[in-house]
């Protein structure tokens, strides 16, 4: 064997077991490397090249769709977020679907399985996150989903422990009202096991429509009687207690976990409806009369109590080249409501006629009326079982294959005293069944077809029997073309049958009497009987919906993308509440409208109703960018690429070398995306002496290292929580870095490159002996005949050789180990195979990973902007076509024609803001157009909040003096900056009662701080 070929040997050696081991990390599924960094300085020669071959990010999902955004510990660090829930919440613009029908929020997986519900991880510190995929419909079908929700991938940490304390206190900017909130969490998380405990108490005081200015609707006659303005709410005083707990194990040694989880919710509530009102007339003249309020003392009250305990459960276990996953979720809900009575008008009235009160004079105190009692139980249980692999394999990849089964079950109970004898019991069963079914056709990795690209084709069908109607079933089709690595379309098909609600069929028929309602047809506001139930009669709806996008990942912004989606949407014989009752409605159902012999409402009867059909068409256009902040730190660079950093990785099977694996706090401008390879010269400071040192002591025979001497991430990733050594985490740790005493000990990174440049030189045909390179690295390029595998060398060749600059490594599945691309993945935290790194579903729809990882900061933008097309509402064959963008509704407000939102922030060395903004268009409602009716205008709306935020621990000035500070955050918050609210005006350009602002955002600009300590 010549030098140079010696050289290159062990160059390639060295860099196996630098990156990581594929074998085992096959066996050890936690132990699996990050994304790779940029590097420090973009300006370095290409003797400072990084060189990556990395793996398969343990629980990332695998798909043909590529991600609409995904975010590293950087980028949710710049969202300022305190737990998970809080950053879905900020994720809302990107997390929700377009698709138009009421779509529901989005579902989620944790390191790449589902989950039983959102309960299971919503307190989890922000911190614990490795990585966020959001990805689109179409995969959330392939886990067992319905279509119009988008699915959100939490890839946690490998190792990592916290106790947190959080408080908050906010308020209007008007004042009248103030909510406090307490939170206390803690979370531990060793690889496969998660233990987590919450408790939480919010608290927020009452808010009068006296302390708005608002006017009153009913004005008494004397003006000494109470104003009802401070006895009628619009905040209503309220507290919650609520304790979580959820832990996870492993259950043997081939993957599988069990996750259970509990919640307890106790709450309470009080609002105020006013005063009672009586008419009393003067006995002496009998035209005249006067309305009064009275009851101060005792005014009109709703108490409510609500105690609600849930639990759930998640098994997740390999079945070979397949995983099983089976979720239970149940929860029963009580409530109780106290109705207060008015009171009988008859004793005051009785009282002036035999002259013992005075009409105008003060009233007295009036008997206790008592109150009404609802109390309503509600019990769900959902189970659903999928089974996902791979059955066969086709020339373009893995054809994937996606089994589920499932019930769901729900009961409502209830009885109200106001309706004696009509205690109600409403059950619904769903049993269910699918499948969903994904077909590479051509594909640029493995050469079929590639001038096409990479198509793939998926299909969903499912059917649901229902206990109380019967059977539905649906069926999507979809195909996805990546066209290049940087741009993806889709397009996709959707049918499906659905039902009407529950209570829309089954609830009793109510009456209730004196409901404020406003007549459009009439332009006044009277008290009218509202009628309210089930409607037997409501049939299935049948719906068909077309929705094509386009994804274009930006050349010139790390992990940016532009979007632009094409939703239809078309149904028959539609299941709806009454709409709101205008001219065109009354034309349409004149047997549901009662008007007295003046035209005066008298009641409507809002049963549900069946519309003929309804059809809505709109585009939505998205806009991801993202990027660095600041300047490189060379140090962080360096700390990075230390030989400790690199022993660290291998401890913690590749976790962030910035970020936090068993500490409190997640220094985010320094803990960048994980490493995936070597720093040449001058890049990374590699002290190989140091290295050697350090290597010769743990690799010792029977040596059992210092655990004290070693840097404070590697011990905890070799501690237990009792403090003792991990012995298993030990072997894995030396097994990675003392399993080949060849030359790959003295890796040269500088020969390395000099070596690296002739062997990717174009024309090169210089194959290495397959037996002189390491064994898990010849397992991986030996073909089924035991010798080298040209195909498999030439695209280990390829990624060794196809980085062309600092940073310029890929993400994605490949010869260092986890699933190969398109391959089936094992384990319980893989995902079924994928496209080729870099392209759609392999690297993700992003670039490489960067910025922040070198000290740098981070900044993020996100817009969405919706353009309604079509909305048009056919109430029954032969009338009239409502159109909801030009005048007609169904609801209290018109259709928008134009919306968007707004997220964006950033985040520097510790110091960090995010704004966000919504717009919503104007609208109009018309009347009749004859005498005493009216127009509706509803203005545009545009809202901003901002939130700014420190975290105290990275200020060392300051944790110097207050050492109580360090792992603690202030944040402070203003909600509705400029105080925005939508103006209502009829056609004389009035407001009308019930849409003054103070009803319509009671809050107005309110303000918040919150302190946060992680231990």
């Amino acid at each position: 064997m010549t030098l140079n070929r010696a050289l290159l040997l062990s160059a390639i050696s060295g860099l196996a077991v630098v990156s990581a081991v594929p074998v085992h990390a096959q066996q050890q599924p936690a132990a699996v490397s990050q994304d790779p960094a940029d590097t420090a300085d973009d300006a370095s020669g290409e003797d400072n090249e990084i060189v990556v071959v990395a793996e398969s990010l343990r629980g990332q999902v695998q798909v043909a769709q590529p991600p609409i955004q995904v975010l590293d510990e950087t980028d949710i660090a710049a969202y300022g977020a305190s737990s998970i829930a809080d950053l879905v919440a900020a994720l809302a613009p990107q997390t929700g679907s377009g698709r138009g029908r009421s779509s529901g929020p989005p579902v989620f997986l944790v390191n790449g399985m589902r989950v039983s519900s959102f309960r299971e991880m919503r307190s989890f510190p922000p911190e614990a996150i490795q990585k966020i995929e959001i990805l689109p419909e179409e995969v959330a079908q392939k886990y067992g989903f319905s279509a119009d929700q988008r699915l959100i991938n939490f890839i946690l940490k490998n190792n990592f422990s916290s106790r947190e304390l959080e408080g908050e206190y906010s308020q209007p900017g008007a004042g009248g009202t103030s909510s406090k909130q307490v939170e206390a969490t803690y979370l531990q998380i060793a690889g496969p096991s998660r233990f987590n405990v919450n408790a939480k108490w919010d608290d927020t005081s009452l808010l009068t429509e006296a302390e708005r200015g608002l006017p009153q609707s009913v004005v008494s006659g004397v003006g000494t009687d109470p104003n009802p303005a401070n006895y009628r709410s619009l905040v209503s005083d309220s507290s919650d207690l609520e304790l979580t707990g959820n832990v996870t194990t492993r259950l043997g040694d081939n993957g599988s976990s069990l996750s259970l989880n509990g919640t307890y919710e106790r709450g309470r509530t009080r609002s105020l409806s006013g005063l009672n009102t009586v008419t009393l007339t003067d006995p002496d003249n009998p035209d005249v009369s006067l309305l009064r309020t009275y009851g101060e003392d005792d005014p009109l009250a709703r108490r409510g109590r609500t105690e609600t305990m849930s639990v759930g459960s998640t098994l997740n276990a390999p079945m070979g080249d397949w995983q099983l996953t089976g979720t239970l979720d149940a929860s029963r809900a009580r409530s109780t409501t106290e109705i207060d009575r008015y009171a009988d008008p008859a004793v005051l009235q009785d009282a002036v006629a035999d002259g013992t009160l005075t009409y105008d004079g003060p009233l007295p105190t009036t008997a206790d009326a008592g109150f009404d009692i609802a109390k309503t139980v509600t019990d769900s249980a959902s189970s659903l079982v999928t089974v996902m692999g791979s059955p066969l394999f086709l020339p373009a990849g893995d054809v994937t294959l996606t089994l589920d089964a499932g019930y769901k079950w729900n009961r409502v109970q209830s009885q109200d005293t106001r309706n004696l004898g009509m205690e109600t019991s409403l059950t619904r069963g769903d049993l269910s069944a699918g499948f969903n079914l994904g077909v590479p056709l051509t594909s640029r990795r493995d050469d079929v077809l590639s001038a096409l690209g990479d198509i793939s084709l998926n299909f969903t069908a499912g059917v649901d029997h229902l206990s109380d109607f019967g059977t539905l079933t649906d069926w999507t089709a979809g195909v996805t073309w990546g066209i290049t690595e940087k741009l993806n379309l889709q397009a996709s098909y959707i049918t499906r049958d659905a039902a009407p609600g529950l209570s829309q069929l089954n609830s009793p028929e109510i009456v209730t009497l004196n409901v404020p309602t406003y007549d459009l047809a009439r332009g006044e506001t009277v008290l009218a009987s509202i009628i309210s139930g089930g409607n037997p009669n409501l049939t299935k709806e049948k719906q068909r919906d077309i929705r094509i996008g386009a994804f274009w990942d930006l050349p010139f912004l790390e992990r940016s993308n532009i979007s632009v989606e094409y939703f239809r949407n078309n149904s028959s014989d539609v299941s709806a509440s009454f709409p709101l009752l205008t001219p065109a409605i009354e034309a349409a159902f004149p047997d549901r409208i009662t008007r007295d012999i003046t035209g005066q409402l008298v009641s409507i009867d809002q049963r549900p109703v069946t519309f003929e059909s309804q059809k809505s068409s709109r585009l939505r256009f998205g806009l991801n960018l993202s990027g660095s902040l600041g300047k490189a730190n060379p140090n962080a660079s360096a700390g990075r690429n230390s030989p400790f950093a690199m022993a660290r990785n291998a401890v913690s099977g590749g976790q962030a070398a910035g970020g936090q694996a068993g500490g409190a706090q997640a220094q985010a401008p320094a803990g960048g995306a994980a490493q995936g390879g070597v720093a040449g010269p001058g890049g990374g400071g590699f002290d190989q002496g140091r290295f050697a040192e350090f290597r010769q002591k743990l690799c010792a025979e029977g040596a059992q290292p210092d655990i004290s001497a070693m840097p404070e991430r590697m011990k905890e990733n070799l501690l237990k929580p009792d403090g003792t050594i991990d012995q298993e985490k030990l072997a894995q740790a030396k097994q990675r870095i003392c399993s080949s005493d060849g030359p790959q000990g003295n890796f040269d990174p500088a020969r390395f490159a000099e070596l690296r440049q002739r062997f990717c030189a174009p024309g090169s045909t210089e194959v290495p002996d397959l037996a002189a390179l390491p064994e898990p690295l010849q397992a991986n390029l030996r073909g089924a005949d035991g010798k080298l595998d040209p195909e498999k060398f030439a695209q280990f060749k390829q990624r060794v050789c196809s980085n062309d600059g600092p940073g310029a490594g890929r993400q994605g599945g490949g010869f260092a180990g986890g699933p190969p691309p398109g391959g089936p993945a094992s384990g319980p935290g893989a995902g079924a195979g994928g496209p080729p790194p870099g392209g759609p579903g392999g690297g993700g729809f992003r670039g490489p990973g960067g910025g922040g990882g070198d000290g740098r900061g981070r900044w993020f933008l996100n817009l969405n902007y919706t353009l309604e097309l079509e909305n048009e509402v056919q109430i029954a064959e032969g009338l009239p076509v409502l159109d909801l963008l030009d005048g007609d509704a169904l609801s209290g407000s018109g259709v928008v024609r134009h919306s968007a939102q707004l997220v964006g922030g950033l985040f520097y060395r510790g110091f960090g803001m995010r704004y966000s903004a919504s717009y919503s268009g104007p609208s109009r409602i018309d009347g009749t157009g004859l005498p005493g009716s009216t127009d509706l205008h509803f203005g545009s709306l545009a809202k901003v909040d901002l939130r700014v935020f420190a975290d105290l621990g990275q200020q060392a000035s300051l944790t110097n003096s207050v050492p109580f500070l360090k792992g603690s955050r202030i944040s402070l918050g203003v909600d509705n900056v400029f105080n925005s609210y939508r103006t209502v005006t009829d056609s004389n350009g009035d407001v009308p009662l019930r849409y003054q602002p103070g009803f319509l955002d009671p809050q107005g600009r309110s303000f918040s701080i919150e302190f946060r300590k992680m231990f």
